[in-house]
């Protein structure tokens, strides 16, 4: 009976460096995909160009993992960003950064990135079996036995699953680990989706989609509550709203709205300017422009195709000259100007969302090994850990990082 050294169930980012180290240590290793090729959600992560990892510092890695950053201090000490950055570059393939600390590979494709893993993966020799869709995780005595859907049975002294979460379902994401780690005893935490898009309820959003609202301010308010959001870009869409900062919050919004229900979400569309001195600068233009309808004077301050439905939130006719605007009409526009509400009512369903938060325990495994504590010889890396960061890079890096590490103390 053939007994590999370690078989890794899934071969994105986490399996494939799990797979890459293990065999540096000259272990037998066998790789298992239910896909036909390796990397498939890795080709389309960054709109298929690959933010891989970003250039941060690990006290702002840690931060973005929030409340769960302090488990990956090992292992980002281990295997950190630069440490990956080098890894790809001493295969050939130089970095780029952009703004936020964003890492891509210089050819900007992320099938660059996959061909280098498909690369140091065969110069190892690594076994990969595709189109192994598991089964069955059992182990017996001290030996752990594989078996698919085609009845092939794998034999492995140690096991890391690094399956993924449950999004993005046609790369093979479907949350299977989460039932094997389940099936051996482990807990799994409420799996919630990041980096999702948010449904709102104001229907005039949806003849908007595809506008971008360029570096506005934006709150979340909830019961005697205000979370202040990063400043960016919102992108209006046919269900409600998108873009950097509503993907990169997502995860947390979400949590609040589990609590409290639907929300409030107020656009500043005047971040620079508090609510006195805009009102002061409109009594001026008012003044200066005093001719003009309100309707060409607001092609200054917001989207052509957002003035119309914007007025109409506080009844105001955008045929009015300047001069003919009311003290509280004025005041009216300053309010909405600085705060315009949406409400947010829902979520896209996880499936859809780029991150899953949510998962195996951290309580259940080991941050120095990415060991299983309750079944020994079992490690975990990747998406399938509970938790999630935030976008920039952060959750390929965390891939990376925990694939290294298992691979590395799975050899020992």
């Amino acid at each position: 009976m053939e007994i590999y050294d370690l078989a890794i169930v899934g071969a994105g980012p986490a399996g494939c460096m799990a797979a890459i180290k293990a065999s540096q240590l000259d272990k037998k290793v066998v790789l298992l995909d239910k896909n036909n090729l390796i990397g498939r959600k890795l080709l389309l992560t960054g709109n298929t160009r690959c933010n891989f990892t970003n250039t941060a510092s690990l006290k702002v890695f840690l931060e973005k993992f929030g409340t769960n950053g302090a488990f990956y201090r090992d292992a980002f000490n281990k295997f950190s960003n630069w440490d990956l950055i080098e890894f790809f570059k001493e295969q050939g393939l130089d970095y780029k950064v952009e703004d936020s600390g964003r890492v891509f590979p210089i050819t900007e494709k992320s099938k660059s990135v996959v061909d280098i893993l498909k690369k140091v993966l065969k110069e190892y020799h690594v076994e990969i079996i595709y189109e192994y869709d598991l089964k069955n995780l059992n182990k017996k005595s001290e030996i752990f036995q594989l078996s698919s859907t085609k009845s092939k049975v794998i034999n492995a002294h140690k096991v890391i699953m690094a399956t993924g979460g449950s999004t993005y379902n046609v790369t093979g994401s479907t949350g299977d680990g989460f039932k094997f780690a389940k099936s051996l005893g482990h807990q799994i935490t409420e799996l919630k989706p990041g980096g999702v898009p948010l449904i709102v309820q104001e229907e005039w959003i949806f003849k908007l989609k595809g506008v971008t609202l360029e570096n506005v301010g934006m709150s979340i308010e909830y019961p005697g509550k205000t979370k202040d959001l990063p400043r960016g870009n919102l992108l209006l869409t046919h269900f409600g709203i998108s873009g950097p900062v509503i993907l990169d919050m997502s995860h947390e919004i979400v949590e609040i709205m589990d609590k409290y229900g639907d929300l409030k979400l107020k656009i500043d569309f005047k971040p620079d300017m508090n609510q006195k001195s805009l009102e002061s600068y409109l009594m001026k233009d008012f003044q200066k422009y005093r001719k003009k309808s309100l309707k060409n004077y607001l092609n200054y301050h917001l989207p052509q195709s957002t003035i119309l439905p914007f007025l109409a939130t506080i009844n105001l006719d955008s045929q009015k000259k300047l001069n003919q605007i009311t003290k509280k009409e004025r005041l009216d526009l300053v309010k909405i100007l600085k705060g315009l509400p949406l409400t947010i009512v829902g979520h896209l369903p996880l499936d859809k969302a780029l991150v899953t938060c949510g998962g195996v325990s951290k309580k259940q495994i080991d941050p120095r090994t990415m060991e299983s504590k309750l079944v020994k010889g079992l490690y975990f890396a990747g998406e399938i850990i509970s938790g999630c960061g935030r976008r920039g890079g952060y959750n390929l890096q965390q891939a990376f990082s925990t694939g290294y590490v298992a691979g590395e103390n799975a050899s020992k």
